[in-house]
């Protein structure tokens, strides 16, 4: 975030290492986006936080454990999507075979989202993207 730019929404929810839990993490994503009046790049951010969401699931909760979407927007219209996980290990950007059928996800975030990341947090990591441009009518 610009050192200038302060945060102007934000929404944040909690969700359980269930299949279920993407579609419902994109349903809120959806609203939010809505609610906010950001509807320019909603196809790519719901993707990104999808897939964000889904290589938590897969990768980074562990069994009884959730992951925590967080969804904010700044004055000077940078829409972050972070997912934030409990479990070990560092996210990289596989090279998949032409024929494999996973391993995209990471690269698709990479070539929709304006800059994405991750962090370390205690326990876990946040895998994080922004959209710049997201002003709010």
């Amino acid at each position: 975030m610009n050192a200038q730019a302060q945060l102007l929404r934000a929404r944040t929810a909690l969700y359980p290492r269930d299949r279920r839990s993407v579609g419902v993490a994109r349903d809120l994503t959806r609203v939010t986006l809505a609610d906010w009046g950001l509807t320019g790049r909603s196809d790519d951010v719901l993707l990104c936080m999808s897939e964000l969401a889904t290589n938590a699931l897969l990768h980074g909760v562990p069994p009884n454990r959730c992951f925590q979407l967080s969804l904010t927007l700044t004055t000077d219209g940078v829409l972050r999507v972070e997912v934030h996980d409990s479990g070990p290990g560092e996210v990289r950007v596989p090279k998949p075979r032409p024929d494999a059928e996973e391993g995209r996800g990471l690269l698709l975030v990479a070539a929709l989202a304006d800059d994405w990341g991750v962090r370390e947090r205690d326990p876990g990591k946040v895998v994080w993207c922004e959209f710049r441009g997201c002003q709010v009518p």
